[in-house]
């Protein structure tokens, strides 16, 4: 397979899965994808924000978020998003820690 299908398909990979997280499945809350999988909605659209700095492209984390969401993403959570208990609370802590880093701020 050369460079250019491989990197097509990927892409084609990543819409899939956000349409999926996005469209599919908005009910699945992302601090139960970040506690079960160590990544959420907010990683993959700071991944996209990332990818974008990597080739000289500024963006600021609230535009990476809208493009990811569609929309700004206080209305995305305010219209997908629950209160979460003070034990899912707790486990994600652990999971960002872990798998994002130590939260600023």
């Amino acid at each position: 397979m050369d460079d250019q299908t491989r990197i097509e398909i990927e892409a084609a990979a990543f819409r899939t899965l956000r349409e999926h997280l996005m469209e599919k499945r908005p009910d699945v809350q992302n601090i139960d994808l970040m506690n079960l999988a160590g990544f959420c909605r907010n990683c993959l659209s700071r991944w996209y924000q990332e990818a974008a700095a990597e080739r000289g492209i500024e963006m600021t984390k609230d535009e990476a978020r809208a493009i990811y969401y569609g929309m700004p993403y206080d209305e995305w959570r305010a219209a997908n998003q629950t209160e979460a208990d003070s034990a899912k609370q707790a486990a994600f802590e652990v999971a960002f820690r872990e798998n994002v880093g130590p939260k600023d701020g």
